[in-house]
């Protein structure tokens, strides 16, 4: 989606500008990849308009391959708009646009699905399930058990104003259990599913090999599953505090936590720093007002992922924190 976001603090009536941006949970990821030097795909349609014109370009500078995107002459690009409060305060305000939008008429017909099993990590999110119901009988469709099928990672990204009927809750679950990596925060859980907890959570869903749970300033714990036997029959939980931070705006931070982790899971890196690096992406997010924030260099992202317990403990991190790295490499070169 096309998003605006605000010239000023204040509620929708009253703000008499915005600066347009881009948003999109499924793009945020595959962007935050891309900038980190991963080869990243966005499949998607967006309507035959400046919006989406907007769009795929935008998207596009980030490095990520658009070329299945399709674009549709009788659907507009959705857009969006929101308040410059935070998401988890009542007085933050967000009104999207995209009944009928291009991305809602995604369906097993007019997406290249070739292209979407091609990925060694098919991400999908419950934000698109909640679009029309042929994105999700699509999303169905991709996380069907197949031979050759991609690992398939899913962010249950639970909104309640998306879902018009009470199947929502229900269809994620399913969803979920369907993939091989599920984030879900501990709040989106609880009001979704009725499960409190970490271990709660984790028992509802007995398939993914991984389920990472998210769990606000307090960190996130992540859930792996051995087919070799385990002690404990929950999974190895890794519990992995979040870095302090001086947050400027909560949305777009799920996404480039996904990313983070996702990004590690490639290089295969251990599941410790997967959570560290999902982190770290977040914290650049966090920082930053907009949707999507480019990600740390990949370099000054290893060496904070492989600090010590202690001092990972101790990080903190303000606005410009990923800038001001490169100011300070720049400075030292010779």
């Amino acid at each position: 989606m096309v998003t605006f976001l605000p010239g000023r603090p204040g509620r929708l009536a009253d703000v008499p500008s915005f600066d347009r941006a881009i948003g999109g949970a499924e793009s945020n990821v595959a962007c935050a990849l891309a900038a980190f030097g991963h080869t990243a795909r966005w499949i998607s349609r967006v309507g035959a308009d400046g919006f989406g014109d907007h769009l795929v370009e935008r998207i596009a500078g980030y490095g990520v391959d658009v070329g299945a995107v399709r674009r549709d002459p009788a659907r507009p690009t959705g857009v969006y708009f929101r308040t410059a409060g935070d998401r988890g305060t009542g007085a933050h305000e967000v009104a999207y646009y995209r009944a009928g939008s291009a991305a809602s008429a995604m369906s097993v017909t007019d997406v290249d699905l070739t292209a979407a099993r091609a990925a060694r990590v098919l991400h999908l999110t419950g934000i698109t399930a909640a679009l029309s119901a042929e994105c999700r009988t699509l999303l169905h469709t991709l996380t069907a058990p197949a031979p050759g099928r991609p690992l398939v990672s899913f962010d249950v990204n639970y909104r309640p104003g998306l879902w018009a009927d009470e199947e929502g809750p229900r269809l994620l679950l399913d969803l979920a259990r369907r993939a091989d990596i599920v984030f879900v925060g501990a709040d989106e859980a609880r009001d979704a599913w009725g499960l409190h907890g970490a271990r709660a959570i984790v028992r509802a869903l007995p398939e993914p090999d991984v389920v990472v749970v998210k769990q606000g300033k307090a960190g996130a714990t992540a859930f792996h599953r051995n087919t070799d036997g385990l002690e404990d029959a929950d999974g190895t939980a890794t519990p992995v505090r979040a870095p302090q931070l001086d947050v400027v705006a909560h949305v777009g931070a799920g996404d480039a936590f996904a990313a983070g982790f996702l990004s590690a899971t490639l290089r295969d890196l251990p599941l410790k720093t997967r959570l560290r690096h999902g982190h770290l992406f977040a914290a650049a997010a966090l920082v930053t007002p907009a949707d999507l924030a480019p990600p740390p260099a990949r370099d000054h992202a290893d060496r904070l992922a492989a600090l010590g317990d202690d001092a990972w403990g101790r990080l903190r991190l303000g606005p410009g924190w990923t800038q001001a790295e490169q100011a300070h490499e720049e400075a030292n070169t010779p």
